[in-house]
């Protein structure tokens, strides 16, 4: 037997024998149910299971409460795999992140035994707050991923199993934008007043007519959250919620910039003040690592999974897109069998710990960790992968995702 076979076996009967525990932590997070930054009884399962495996564990890393750091290995070939345990309010596990965190676990655990042999240092990063939030982004700008090769996490999913090279997300921004004019009486003094409902109404004309001229895979929706109190009043404020989504870091960057010129443009007309505030940091999309992602789908295959040709749709958004900006990484999904839930329902959330979410967390764990033990195994990629990390800047306190200082357009007499 060769060498890598005894250590695909031996990945394999760890995870084998760790079975009951991981399944444990798996429906312990499904049935305990936690919002962003809140995770405390997810984060503390997570460390108690990799402090008594050996792992040398971090709770409240990096600044945040809920976030973890456990490493193991002293070889100088780090992989960061990266679990997520934040679940949507009302809905629990809807996105299905106890197959996330079970399978990263699991991929850790499995990989302890043979990490001296594959010269490999192991850091497990428990991520808070991706449904909302951005955990894994505070954590980049803290260093967490300066010292890593490579990272890499597994996404739970429903319907076809896609190839990993062709599963793409959405850049995501959100602003609060808030226009201040001055109240007056609609009837009797409209003279005197700045109307910032009609500022509110031209950014959302400017966005319609902007929209022609965007890509179709470029989406820019909004909403008014308040415009205005009664007929007679003219409103003094006004406040515009908007969204931009983009599958390219270049078509994102462009829309911002255009979206940014219509509210202020709106702003000039009306005369009023214009306030730009991202409530959350921006997710950009994810960049597959092409040879990381052909180690993923051979695995897979090996575990009994057919791979479809086709092209997937691309959507939703993640926080390891920046994590995948950043260094090499990827970000698969794997599909729950015999499943047919919508993702973010209440049905994922129980599919997510049925028999079948089981064997997808498992066979997560076993995917992650075989492709790491492939990757470690190849002299040509290892080495393409460290001279990549010792040419990287850190990331520590950078902020890659744009400005969040609000922005200032007029001023109202």
């Amino acid at each position: 037997m060769s060498n890598t076979e005894e250590i695909r076996d031996q990945i394999l009967a760890t995870i084998e024998q760790r079975q009951q525990q991981l399944l444990s932590l798996s429906h312990g997070i499904s049935s305990h149910p936690e919002l962003a930054f809140e995770e405390y009884w997810a984060s503390s399962a997570v460390a108690e299971l990799l402090e008594n495996a050996g792992f040398a564990v971090q709770r409240a890393a990096y600044g945040l409460p809920t976030a973890l750091e456990a490493v193991y290995g002293q070889g100088e070939f780090t992989v960061a795999v990266v679990g997520e345990y934040d679940a949507l309010p009302e809905i629990g596990h809807g996105c299905g992140h106890n197959i996330i965190a079970t399978a990263g676990v699991g991929a850790a655990l499995a990989l302890k035994p043979v990490a001296d042999r594959l010269g490999l240092r192991i850091k497990f990063l428990g991520t808070p707050a991706e449904e909302i939030g951005g955990g894994k982004i505070l954590m980049l700008q803290q260093g967490a991923w300066d010292d890593v090769d490579f990272s890499l996490m597994v996404h739970g999913n429903t319907g076809v199993q896609y190839r990993c090279l062709s599963q793409g997300t959405q850049a995501y921004e959100l602003l609060d934008v808030t226009y201040t004019g001055r109240t007056a009486h609609a009837a009797a003094a409209p003279h005197e007043g700045i109307n910032a409902g009609s500022a509110v109404t031209l950014a959302q004309v400017a966005f319609g007519l902007l929209r022609q001229q965007l890509k179709s895979s470029v989406v820019v929706s909004s909403f008014v959250v308040s415009g205005g109190t009664a007929t007679n009043v003219i409103p003094g404020e006004a406040k515009l919620q908007v969204e931009i989504r983009a599958t390219q870091s270049s078509d994102w960057e462009d829309a911002r910039q255009r979206v940014r010129a219509c509210l202020e443009g709106a702003a000039i007309a009306t005369g009023c003040q214009l306030s730009v505030v991202q409530p959350e940091l921006p997710y950009e999309p994810m960049r597959q690592d092409p040879a990381l992602a052909q180690y993923w789908d051979q695995n897979l295959e090996r575990l009994g999974y057919q791979i479809s040709g086709e092209q997937p749709p691309t959507g939703g958004s993640t926080d390891m897109g920046n994590i995948s900006q950043y260094l090499p990484a990827i970000h698969p999904m794997l599909a729950v069998r015999n499943s047919d839930a919508v993702m973010h329902t209440s049905d994922f959330a129980r599919d997510a710990a049925s028999t079948d979410g089981d064997e997808a967390a498992l066979n997560g764990a076993r995917a992650l960790a075989l492709t790491v033990a492939d990757v470690a195994n190849d002299p040509e990629l290892v080495q393409r992968l460290r001279a990549a990390r010792e040419q990287r800047p850190s990331a520590k306190l950078s902020n890659r995702s744009g400005d969040a200082v609000p922005t200032q357009v007029g001023s109202p007499a």
